[in-house]
């Protein structure tokens, strides 16, 4: 297995992953509409300065892709500037419990890293217990839990 930087020329694959992410988070989220969402500008990932797409191929085939960008901070009051968020975390099926999203997810923490960036963020549906315990060996511990209420 590789990885490698995301190209214009993945953008068809991209794309159905971008749609296996929304399949895999509809069972933790009831707000979604019905029918295909786009998350992400993939394009736009793929050429920013601030941020990286990466993917994993095996065999010549994508298999696996996670995003790092960089992001300013919300408030005033925290001790880092700026932070990265990861996102796009995709692993095909059939890959999946192989250690791939790892990889993936210290390839973004060390591009993280190179540009002096030392906060990283990233969410997950609590109800999610496998994406956590596999964020949770990549080091990644709870902060924040969103709460929502619908009267």
């Amino acid at each position: 297995m590789i990885t490698r930087q995301a190209t214009e020329q993945d953008l068809e694959i991209l794309l159905e992953f971008e749609q296996g992410v929304v399949t895999a988070e509809r069972p933790f989220n009831s707000t979604l509409i019905d029918g295909e969402i786009h998350y992400y500008d993939l394009k736009s990932l793929i050429q920013s300065p601030e941020a990286t797409l990466i993917v994993a191929e095996e065999n010549n085939e994508i298999i696996a892709s996670g995003y790092a960008l960089i992001k300013k901070a919300e408030k005033n009051y925290y001790r880092f500037k700026e932070y990265v968020y990861l996102g796009f975390m995709y692993v095909k099926p059939e890959y999946r419990g192989k250690g791939i999203n790892k990889v993936i997810t210290d390839e973004l923490i060390a591009w993280a890293k190179s540009r002096g960036i030392n906060e990283v963020r990233l969410e997950v549906y609590a109800q999610n217990e496998s994406a956590i315990k596999a964020y949770e060996k990549a080091g990644f511990e709870p902060h924040i839990l969103l709460m929502r209420l619908k009267p």
